[in-house]
């Protein structure tokens, strides 16, 4: 795929694929990135993923590299990894894939790498036959939703309330794989 990130008359590449165990160091800068960016998106906190040792980064990262249960894609440049988005198959509900931890770094949002990402997760999804993506965006992050609608995901009516932050709600939004 190649995109232009925002701000940049040249063009640059960025490669949708599934993660490598290869890959763990890049994912943890990722990671924490992330995280520093936007630490209400995601279910821990920035110092407990900066205290999680790398072991442990590697084991998550090869877990997720193969298999129908997770799988976790990266928008890889060439060096620094620029974005992610994973997937996960939802219990009790055999053909919805969850999609969950979706980052695009700042320079690179708006070049159409969320929606590769998403694309990698669907096609994914679809291959192991779950036909479905959910995700869940916290009420008031308009930015995310409305990229999200632009996506096809369309906002159900349910709420439920944020993981980690009890005054937040969080939004449900499907669209097919």
């Amino acid at each position: 795929m190649t995109s232009t990130p925002n701000g940049s008359g040249s063009a640059r590449r960025a490669e949708i694929r599934r993660v490598r165990p290869r890959d763990a160091a890049r994912m943890r800068a990722l990671r924490l990135e992330m995280l520093a960016d936007a630490p209400l998106a995601f279910l821990e906190t920035l110092a407990d993923a900066a205290a999680r040792p790398h072991a442990d980064y590697a084991a998550r990262i090869a877990s997720v590299s193969t298999g129908a249960g997770t799988a976790q894609f990266v928008a890889d440049p060439g060096g620094r990894l620029v974005g992610h988005a994973g997937g996960t198959a939802a219990p009790g509900e055999p053909g919805l894939t969850v999609v969950y931890a979706v980052y695009v770094t700042p320079p690179w949002r708006g070049t159409g790498l969320l929606g590769a990402l998403v694309d990698a997760v669907a096609a994914w999804s679809r291959a192991c036959g779950r036909p479905e993506l959910m995700l869940e965006v916290v009420v008031g992050n308009d930015r995310a939703y409305r990229a999200y609608r632009r996506l096809g995901f369309v906002d159900t009516g349910v709420r439920v309330p944020h993981p980690t932050v009890p005054a937040l709600t969080e939004l449900q939004m499907r669209r097919p794989a």
